[in-house]
């Protein structure tokens, strides 16, 4: 004998929603054409079965459960579960449990709403989201205004900032100010009109560091295609800077050397005769005024020699062999030649050599040229600060080992540089000294014979505080 049904059911027969009617036994006693056309169309093809059968088996007690709690209370209850139809397709249903109680005669109307849609756009927005959160690429989301309402963790990274002081912030925060505001504009125009804009811009970060990104801006649309906001992704660009400007440094460096060649065997023929033809001179007379300006004369010719032969030691390749070279001895040496000047009389030198550096294939004289350059330089910058304030002159070499090189540091406490200074001093015939007191050729010079042994050389410098100057140099070279 079939039970008595509760709730009329011809209401909601050919409503879109999925509608049960249950047992408290949960055996199905009536559904809608919604729910036959979902399994296989045929009458009553599901009466009498449990509603469990319908379930896949993860949500079977969870459903059991909110079943007898909204029987037990009287209330509506509601849960999420999937179902498995006829042809083995899978659906997210929102199932609302609506209780009906007559005696001890008590049944269920269970309403379901497909949210397959729903939960397919909430698993595609957390993957968005994780992959977003994870990837290495800075990102920001922002909204009409151009107020960030989302950055990831390789945004902090790369900014400096946390996200507790950008949300909320213009991405302007950011801005180094050398692009102009029609760049900007032009920015602005193109994605307000729902295009994706794509330009490199130099950006700030918190720390006052320069940095270079390539920046793509997607609006996000609505499903009315209306702009809701705006999506940034930024990819460094900054190492790509840094080997293009050893790139073209690198080229500068052989042209000059090219030319230095052609300078030094043009120039040195003719300054050889006049430097004989003064020689001749100074011998053949007593006259004082003429002995003097000879003598003048004949130290300018030296500084051109000097010169000529700096031009020639870089542009020429090389003819000495490579020795095994102890670098914390010949360091040594170069600190107690450039030491004993009267220069350097009260400036302090403070060696920390690493003991278990092994010997490396170098030209032990032209690297201990690069070393007493460096330190020559160091000692001028520590005279030149004191003449300002009082300082006490202290210059720290280190030697170390760092993965497969070995490291030298000359970190001195002179006047150092700006930066626009520093940028130049590998440059040939640039000096920040004043007139007469150098070529401009010692870290030119420098700079090929470190690059020539497979090396690099770089400086650190901060005006007033000092000058901290790097030597990288392979410990296994290919030569």
């Amino acid at each position: 004998m079939h039970e008595r049904k509760l709730v009329s059911f011809d209401a909601f027969h050919d409503l879109p929603e999925l509608y049960f009617l249950i047992s408290d036994k949960e055996e199905i006693l009536e559904y809608n054409s919604t729910v036959a056309s979902l399994f296989d169309n045929k009458k009553n093809s599901l009466i009498g079965k449990q509603f469990e059968e319908i379930l896949l088996p993860p949500y079977i007690l969870k459903v059991e459960n909110c079943i007898n709690k909204s029987l037990s209370t009287g209330k509506l209850m509601e849960i999420e579960a999937k179902i498995k139809t006829q042809s083995k397709k899978e659906l997210d249903v929102k199932l609302l449990f609506s209780p009906f109680v007559s005696g001890k005669n008590k049944q269920i109307l269970i309403i379901g709403k497909d949210i397959s849609v729903e939960k397919k756009k909430e698993i595609d927005l957390l993957r968005f989201y994780y992959v977003a959160h994870n990837t290495v690429n800075p990102l920001q989301i922002t909204d009409l205004s151009g107020k960030m309402i989302y950055i990831n963790p390789a945004f902090e990274k790369a900014s400096g900032y946390s996200k507790e002081e950008l949300l909320g912030q213009n991405p302007s925060i950011f801005s180094s100010k050398r692009h102009s505001q029609k760049f900007w504009d032009k920015m602005w125009e193109t994605i307000s009109a729902g295009k994706v804009w794509v330009g490199e811009v130099e950006n700030r970060k918190k720390s006052g560091d320069v940095y270079h990104t390539q920046l793509l801006i997607s609006p996000i649309l609505d499903n009315d295609k209306n702009v809701i906001g705006y999506f940034g992704i930024h990819r460094d660009l900054t190492e790509k800077r840094n080997l293009e400007k050893q790139l073209i440094h690198t080229q500068k460096m052989e042209s000059i050397g090219t030319l230095a060649a052609g300078i030094a065997h043009e120039v040195g023929n003719p300054l050889a005769s006049i430097s004989a033809l003064v020689q001749i001179v100074q011998r053949s007379t007593e006259d004082s005024f003429i002995t003097e300006k000879l003598e003048l004369v004949k130290k300018q010719i030296n500084r051109i020699s000097k010169i000529i032969r700096d031009l020639v030691d870089f542009s020429r390749p090389s003819n000495y062999e490579l020795q095994s070279i102890d670098i914390n001895e010949n360091l040594s040496e170069a600190i107690e030649i450039v030491r004993v000047g009267k220069k350097a009389k009260d400036i302090d030198f403070i060696p920390n050599f690493d003991e278990n550096i092994g010997n490396l294939p170098l030209i032990g004289d032209q690297i201990q040229q690069v070393f007493v350059n460096i330190l020559i330089n160091a000692v001028d910058a520590i005279i030149e600060r004191q003449q300002t304030e009082p300082v006490e002159g202290k210059i720290n070499i280190e030697t170390s080992c760092i993965d497969d090189n070995l490291v030298i540091t000359f970190a001195d406490n002179g006047i150092g540089m700006s930066d626009d200074i520093s940028q130049k001093i590998f440059e040939p015939f640039y000096t920040s000294k004043k007139e007469g007191k150098g070529t401009g050729l010692g870290l030119w010079v420098s700079y090929g014979i470190i690059k020539s042994s497979q090396g690099d050389i770089k400086s650190e410098s901060k005006l007033n505080k000092g000058t901290t100057f790097t030597i990288s140099l392979p410990i296994h070279p290919n030569y």
